[in-house]
């Protein structure tokens, strides 16, 4: 099933004065909202326009029970640094955290908005977030950037606990994240596609 939700009409005059504002939080929330009234069972992901996807990432997702993390690596705009965001697991227990510098040591869970999925049941279901069952779970519209994961997840789950790493060991990387603000992307190696669409380069 597939369904166009509409959102941010009321933000038009806002953007016209100024370009900085920011639809995606915006846009996130009416999904979310639908999934809440509506009581859809399935799996929420975040993907966006910056990422790279592999297939068996959407295989993993379909195996999630609560709520899942995984790495997710994010090459630099100068396409030079790789650096890597996301649960440190053993087996599929969360024990720690890779992170991207001394700036993320203040976040509580490092992740990235694309490391992470969760049940779709959470958003509606008051057993399965107890510690914050009387509100409902949006994105903030002003986060300090770098803390949007974080901000999010915080609302799902009180502690690693409550976390599932994918794969086990999270000992693979599914998806990656490339900024595009630059000039000259690229593409994380074994990645390219050079016949057509249909082809994937498995990871190596």
């Amino acid at each position: 099933m597939h369904r166009y939700v509409g959102c941010c009409d009321g933000l038009n005059a806002s953007a016209s004065a100024s370009p900085a504002v920011d639809f995606r939080p915006h846009q996130l929330n009416a999904g979310l909202e639908v999934v809440e009234n509506h009581r859809l069972d399935g799996v929420v992901y975040f993907a966006d326009e910056e990422g790279v996807y592999s297939l068996p990432l959407f295989d993993r997702l379909r195996q999630i029970r609560r709520f899942g993390t995984w790495p997710v690596p994010t090459i630099s705009d100068g396409g030079h640094d790789v650096v890597l965001e996301g649960p440190v697991c053993k087996q599929n227990q969360v024990v720690g955290w890779h992170t991207s510098g001394d700036a993320s040591k203040l976040q509580r869970f490092h992740v990235a908005m694309s490391g992470f999925a969760f049940n779709s049941t959470m958003l509606w279901d008051p057993r399965l977030r107890s510690h914050r069952a009387w509100n409902s779970i949006r994105h903030p519209e002003m986060v300090e950037q770098g803390f949007q994961g974080t901000t999010f997840v915080e609302q799902l789950v009180e502690d690693e606990s409550q976390m599932e790493g994918i794969p086990a060991d999270c000992s693979q990387i599914m998806n990656w994240h490339v900024p595009f603000g630059s000039e000259s992307p690229v593409y994380p190696k074994g990645w390219r596609a050079t016949a057509n669409l249909d082809v994937i380069i498995p990871l190596k």
